[in-house]
């Protein structure tokens, strides 16, 4: 019987080596199968809590956040683009042109996890900003984005419209927070084990594998 570990990925849609830390550990698991299975679950973090409506200028931001030119931010998107690649993520750098407030996005992932499409969700939010250049604060836009992920578009509407799932999440992120999460992504395994950073296939594999076997010497 395959061993089963609880995982939370702490990230943010906005975040691309979170996309690389997803894909990785999506294909270390998968390397995994028959001797590991997961219960993954998405938690929220925001990179960028106070952005305002509309969003800021990538590069800007970048530059003002971490100093980085736009020639160094030119060879980061590079390289991202490049591990995306190996995994099989279609990184459009040139379409990514602003960063935006992520907090609605956080509160459908949420809802999304009690409807059991939070993976789903997950994944068309990374294609939607990452490949496609929407932009996930806008309704009408996580709406369709909600319904190419399953779920109900009607409900989507209506959570977004309101303020449901709001405490939740922010009572999610401060958790994580005062727990010393301060840069994502961020995976959690039984709650006591952290790997952290877009880490290879490699790693994953060999510390997932590392926390089974612990697993079952202790229960042995």
């Amino acid at each position: 019987m395959a061993n089963r570990l609880k995982i939370d990925f702490v990230s943010d849609v906005a975040c691309p080596w979170c996309v690389i830390g997803l894909k990785s550990l999506e294909v270390a698991l998968a390397r995994l199968d028959g001797e590991i299975s997961a219960d993954l679950h998405f938690q929220p973090f925001e990179l960028n809590p106070q952005m305002p409506p509309g969003g800021q200028d990538v590069a800007e931001h970048i530059a003002e956040k971490y100093g980085s030119t736009r020639e160094q931010f030119a060879r980061s998107s590079e390289a991202i683009s490049a591990r995306g690649a190996e995994l099989g993520f279609d990184f459009q750098m040139a379409k990514r042109d602003r960063i935006y407030n992520t907090f609605d996005a956080h509160r459908l992932l949420h809802w999304a996890e009690g409807a059991g499409h939070q993976q789903a969700l997950k994944q068309a939010l990374f294609d939607a900003y990452f490949t496609e250049g929407k932009n996930p604060s806008d309704h009408a836009t996580l709406v369709a984005i909600a319904a190419r992920a399953g779920l109900d578009a009607q409900r989507a509407q209506q959570i977004l419209a309101s303020n449901e799932y709001a405490q939740a999440v922010r009572e999610r992120e401060q958790f994580y927070r005062q727990h010393g999460i301060q840069a994502v992504p961020s995976v959690i395994v039984n709650d006591r084990h952290l790997i952290q950073g877009g880490q290879p296939v490699d790693v994953f594999e060999q510390a997932l594998r590392q926390i089974a076997a612990e697993q079952t010497a202790a229960g042995a």
